[in-house]
């Protein structure tokens, strides 16, 4: 199978095995910094600080694994009152819970179809927006990327997002975003794999080297 295809056909590992590659890499960050470490605002998520992301993140891998997605599950007034829930807890036990989530969480998504998939890809990016509030090389890259970016290329065809050609720095194929073309021609990318992560995240892209042809940026934001 090429680059190219590799979202025609879903993997229903690939978000747990996606899990448990940042789950090695970010555990021990995390349990390595310093309390107050935690209280440091993300520019990536306004008004939330490290802590409220990984609470956030903990909650929704919990939920996941425990089958509960009551009405409302997801939306911002959820996800505050998740945050809030945890506001008595410590960080290490923040840290605990989401290495529960991580380790747990992927058989269930395996077996949901497709539907849970973007958890893991939207839990891997909010790894990211912590490596870069605390100054990590490579916030949107490592060993997860390959896997993030065949995750990517199946979410935004199932969610038939619009469809990008994207010629990815040492990745010898084009990579095909979202949908099967239909009137409107395929949007062409040409940069790094990390910088197209943050346009289809919808993360701050000022200061990196990029061509986007037939698309406007907030396009392809998918978490939006």
């Amino acid at each position: 199978m090429t680059t190219a295809d590799m979202h025609d056909v879903r993997d229903p590992e690939l978000p747990g095995r996606l899990l448990t590659i940042e789950r090695d890499a970010l555990i021990p960050l995390l349990r390595a910094r310093p309390e107050e470490d935690f209280a440091l605002a993300t520019g990536a998520c306004p008004g939330w600080t490290v802590r409220d992301v990984l609470a956030h993140c903990s909650a929704a891998l919990i939920r996941v694994v425990e089958g509960r997605f009551e009405k409302g599950v997801f939306s911002p007034e959820s996800n505050d009152r998740d945050i809030a829930e945890r506001a008595a807890w410590t960080n290490a036990w923040v840290v605990d819970e989401l290495e529960r989530g991580m380790t747990e969480a992927g058989p269930v998504i395996a077996e949901a179809g497709g539907v849970l998939d973007p958890i893991a890809l939207g839990e891997w990016v909010h790894a990211g927006d912590v490596r870069e509030v605390f100054g990590e090389p490579g916030a949107y890259a490592g060993d997860g990327l390959p896997h993030a970016l065949a995750l990517l290329a199946r979410v935004t065809r199932h969610k038939g997002h619009l469809p990008l050609h994207a010629d990815v720095d040492d990745m010898d194929e084009p990579l095909r975003l979202g949908s099967v073309p239909g009137e409107r021609p395929p949007a062409r990318y040409i940069g790094s794999a990390a910088t197209l992560v943050r346009l289809y995240a919808g993360r701050p892209v000022d200061g990196e080297r990029y061509e986007l042809v037939g698309a406007e940026k907030r396009e392809l934001n998918i978490f939006g």
